[in-house]
């Protein structure tokens, strides 16, 4: 297994965790997106969101669902639970990242596989996928905070473009991680992007898009462990 501790848990190139985060990022931006356009309007990353969709039902708003809502909370606080017990356990944080990724790729691969079920309640079934995807990202969130790797969280980019707003320069080459901020937003995007434009040109259906997601977590976790 390669050692990707770096001398400080910093955000400068030299951090052999950047290109694993980011590539979680992006993952993370396409099931956001399979998740959203696909299972009644909720994200399973982004929480945030999913406060803001329950007062949106709550006054009624067309399209969104407080049950849905509070189940990728509750499911999401679950997989954090999780991800926290592990960053307790493994303080080396190679194998930290090895074990949050394994958990994630096993939950993605159950969500993929229940896509498969369609001869079970439709609505069962997306409750269903929401809690294995809430579950999978709060593992991930957890275990990415305890990592500490600045401006790359995988999930929420709130302060990485108030940093971009707040902290940067553009002059004198001062170290100010608009770069790593701005990768990380690029990510979300891309990520983002593809799961979106798949579902929308109905070029793949969900188990495709979720399957795709999987592989990418896959690869980075083949990568890391070799």
């Amino acid at each position: 297994m390669a050692d990707i501790t770096p001398p400080h848990p910093g955000s400068g190139p030299g951090n052999p965790l950047i290109p694993a985060l980011v590539t979680l990022t992006v993952a993370t931006g396409m099931v956001d997106a399979l998740s959203y356009l696909e299972l009644d309007r909720v994200f399973v990353a982004n929480m945030t969101g999913n406060i803001v969709f329950i007062a949106f039902a709550l006054v009624d708003a067309a399209n969104f669902s407080v049950v849905a809502s509070l189940i990728a909370l509750a499911a999401f606080m679950v997989g954090s639970i999780i991800g926290g017990q592990l960053g307790h356990r493994l303080t080396q944080r190679t194998k930290l990242f090895v074990a949050f990724t394994c958990v994630e790729v096993v939950l993605l691969l159950a969500a993929t596989l229940a896509t498969l079920l369609s001869a079970i309640n439709l609505t069962a079934q997306h409750y269903g996928l929401i809690v294995l995807l809430a579950l999978a990202m709060g593992v991930q969130n957890a275990g990415v905070r305890k990592l500490a790797v600045p401006n790359l969280t995988t999930t929420v980019l709130t302060m990485a473009v108030t940093g971009i707003a707040a902290d940067g320069r553009v002059a004198g080459g001062t170290d100010s991680k608009v770069g790593i901020r701005g990768l990380s937003i690029a990510a979300m995007l891309g990520g983002a992007v593809i799961g979106a434009f798949l579902i929308e040109q109905r070029l793949v259906t969900l188990c495709i898009g979720l399957a795709t997601a999987l592989v990418v977590i896959s690869c980075v976790l083949v990568i890391t462990r070799s």
